[in-house]
């Protein structure tokens, strides 16, 4: 098998994987769901105080908070995904086993990655959705070339998303719990992504620098593109924004990767 088969076989495994957690999706679908609502009175009360708050009409408003729950799972916005598993293979020594194989480590928990967040794209994030929109009056897109340019959206904010993750994860090649680092990870993706309030709505120098953080790629900037924030030549800065911080996180897990398997002893190993 071709090396791009064997990560194209991780990510269908990871996929299956969460598809037999029935039980737990079902529970996160409503989680979600309650979330949701609760979120979308409470911006019914504030944008009946504050129309057009953030640039965004009332029915904007409540399209952002339910892709905020459709995507919620998928991009790990509250934690959740790999890397809590990877710090304990870490912690435990069993990362040796995965040095030794010949795929890079990388790629191996980005394709494991990618294949959960598929699943937790439909199991978890497509019937809030649907809820949502059977709830309220949302401004969801009538144009497939939208939702195109979403998904396609959707798809760098998981990259820039398992790059930041990715980078706590090996965080404990060196702290060996990883935990504290986590929940400061699951803070700063709660509010600078726009998960509690969209970006637009901060004011001044403040506003600009969050909305140029890289947590902005993983749902500010997607739920824009499906309000149609983004067209034309906007919607490719938007992506180029995206994919910059993609790569640079990428590139930074690569060089903290190779400084960790060059430096440090593995623990039970």
């Amino acid at each position: 098998m071709r090396l791009h088969g064997v990560y194209f076989a991780v990510a269908a495994g990871s996929f299956r994987r969460y598809a037999t957690y029935r039980i737990a999706t079902a529970a996160g679908v409503f989680t979600n769901t309650v979330f949701g609502f609760v979120l979308s009175y409470t911006f019914l009360a504030l944008w009946s105080e504050r129309p057009h708050l953030g640039g965004y009409d009332q029915s904007q408003a409540l399209t952002f908070v339910w892709t905020g729950q459709a995507l919620l799972a998928a991009a790990s916005l509250i934690g959740g995904g790999f890397q809590e598993e990877l710090q304990e293979r870490i912690r435990t020594g069993d990362v040796a086993v995965d040095l030794y194989r010949p795929v890079d480590l990388q790629a191996w928990w980005l394709a494991a990655d990618l294949g959960r967040a598929a699943f937790q794209l439909l199991g978890r994030g497509a019937v809030p959705l649907a809820v949502g929109a059977l709830a309220f009056d949302l401004a969801l897109p009538a144009s497939p070339l939208r939702w195109a340019a979403f998904l396609g959206s959707v798809l760098l904010g998981l990259l820039t998303g398992f790059g930041l993750r990715y980078l706590l994860a090996l965080s404990t090649f060196w702290l060996l719990d990883g935990s504290g680092l986590n929940m400061l990870g699951t803070l700063l993706s709660s509010f600078f992504s726009g998960m509690l309030l969209p970006l637009t709505i901060f004011p001044g120098e403040f506003g600009e620098v969050v909305r140029v953080l890289p947590w902005a790629a993983t749902l500010q900037v997607p739920a824009d593109v499906l309000l149609g924030e983004y067209e034309g030549t906007a919607l490719l800065g938007a992506y180029g924004f995206q994919a910059v911080w993609a790569l640079v996180l990428l590139a930074a897990g690569r060089a903290l990767q190779s400084l960790a398997t060059r430096k440090v002893v593995v623990q039970g190993g």
